[in-house]
């Protein structure tokens, strides 16, 4: 189904409206902030009113909305509109479940949207071509390639950039675009988009899936029925009383270490220097260097057990141990 507005962000969305109510929309736009904050689904909503509204010339509601008898909704639905192209990295061929992906957006990949661009648009005046994420776009050869079309846009064509990490493109295609900021959302719109993704969660888990979000709606999903509740209890208990007798941090690792529990460990990895980072802001003084010595550790050690593909318990282990600096001296 072709997604309604995502919650927060309304300033993004208000300016995007403006953009196209004014009749002089740039050809190139870069909706650039941190991954999960709402801006592929925000720019497939655009993409369909976009394209609904030039099918239809004031013929809609106001704002984004498009009913669901509309033609040009149906054939997006569909993935049969012709003046539509979604870019996105491609399953890996020797991946018969079709969830591992490409590591990039190849150049044939591209090169693939010239036909369509020798042709003028088939169903109204525009086309969007959506590219998810640009970031992931294949280095010269597809940024080249791309960059020709930016610079030389096909009449009618509309591109929508979507960037996690902006200040990693090359300078020539962000300068071809207008420039769209998502910021990390609030706690209020956070809960409110996981109570409305996840009905059944407890008061409990919510909270914990906000804290582990920060900001991102999209990473706190992906957490989803993992208990973080449970991993945060952990930690908080390390952390406030220490582990003296090691009991609580041998049975964390023993939990974490099967290989049932990855999806567990894997958010471990992630929250764990988070949480030394949030116990940090309270610091001062010596416990405050501590606090930062821990952080950094524990980040290096996340990124390396990645990496090596580290033994499971004996990094929980090492892991709980740096949050069990952070108790106060005895």
């Amino acid at each position: 189904m072709t997604p309604a507005l995502p919650i927060g962000n309304d300033s993004a969305h208000a300016v995007f409206a403006a953009a196209m109510a004014s009749g002089s929309l740039h050809h190139a736009w870069l909706f650039a902030g941190p991954e999960g904050t709402g801006k592929a689904r925000f720019a497939r909503a655009a993409a369909l009113r976009l394209l609904a509204e030039a099918a239809t010339p004031g013929m809609l509601p106001p704002g984004f909305d498009v009913p669901e008898s509309n033609q040009t909704r149906r054939l997006i639905e569909a993935g049969s509109h012709p003046d539509y192209r979604e870019i996105k990295r491609l399953p890996k061929e020797s991946d018969k479940t079709g969830q591992e992906l490409a590591r990039s957006i190849t150049i044939a990949q591209v090169r693939g949207l010239l036909p369509m661009f020798a042709m003028k648009p088939s169903l109204s005046p525009r086309r969007v071509v959506l590219i998810d994420a640009i970031d992931d776009v294949e280095r010269p050869g597809a940024s080249n390639a791309l960059l020709k079309s930016l610079e030389e846009p096909p009449a009618g064509t509309i591109f929508i950039l979507i960037s996690h990490a902006p200040g990693r493109l090359l300078p020539t295609i962000r300068s071809r675009c207008r420039t769209l900021r998502f910021d990390p959302l609030g706690s209020v719109d956070m809960r409110s988009v996981i109570q409305a993704n996840l009905g059944q969660a407890t008061d409990a888990e919510v909270a914990a899936l906000v804290r582990a979000g920060a900001g991102s709606p999209g990473r706190a999903l992906g957490f989803a029925g993992l208990d973080l509740a449970a991993l945060d209890d952990a930690l908080a208990a390390i952390a406030r009383d220490g582990d003296r007798s090691n009991a609580r941090r041998v049975k964390l690792s023993k939990a974490l270490a099967p290989k049932a529990a990855q999806p567990r460990y894997e958010a471990f990895l992630d929250r764990a220097p988070a949480f030394i980072a949030a116990m940090a802001r309270g610091q001062h003084g010596e416990r405050l260097r501590v606090a930062l010595d821990s952080y950094d550790a524990a980040r290096a050690l996340s990124t390396t057990a990645r990496a090596l593909s580290l033994d499971a318990q004996g990094t929980v282990y090492e892991m709980a141990g740096l949050v069990a600096k952070l108790a106060a001296p005895a």
